[in-house]
């Protein structure tokens, strides 16, 4: 079995997060925080920052890692952590090769009832309820997010 570690960033700007859309026709349509696995020698802090930068252009810094998430495929064992990332600068874009290459076709700043309003999965799951008191209660520690078999491979 191999297994992957990686991190994602959750940005928030006015009680809003961003999320971005992967879509395959006939494969899977989904939303989720800008994300991916590690490479070399890179931190968790390291690769969300990253990733944010990729999936979406906008630059930000972290600030702590606030969820940690489990999820499996046949073969494949998955650790995910979630971090809080606080906005710098920079326009959402969408064209990078790294974001063209993982089908992401769509970014927004999405707020709760938005959020609830999506007729496609939304991952992390905690981003449809538990995660709006976290943000309030300025996610006062890590939370382990269980383990899921993973929807879209």
């Amino acid at each position: 079995m191999q297994h992957r570690i990686s991190s994602g960033g959750l940005v928030i700007v006015d009680k809003r997060i961003l999320l971005v859309r992967h879509f395959i026709e006939g494969k899977y349509d989904f939303w989720v925080p800008p994300g991916g696995g590690l490479e070399k020698k890179e931190s968790i802090l390291e690769g969300a920052v990253r990733e944010v930068r990729e999936e979406t252009g906008l630059l930000v810094e972290p600030v702590k890692p606030v969820y940690i998430e489990q999820f499996y495929q046949p073969d494949l064992q998955h650790i995910k952590t979630w971090v809080l990332c606080r906005y710098i600068s920079g326009e959402i874009s969408t064209s990078a090769p790294e974001a063209t290459r993982e089908h992401i076709v769509e970014a927004s700043f999405l707020g709760e009832s938005e959020i609830k309003a999506i007729k496609k999965p939304v991952f992390p799951v905690v981003l449809n309820d538990p995660f709006w008191q976290d943000l309030e209660e300025g996610f006062p520690q890590l939370k382990y997010l269980g383990n899921r078999e993973m929807e879209f491979y």
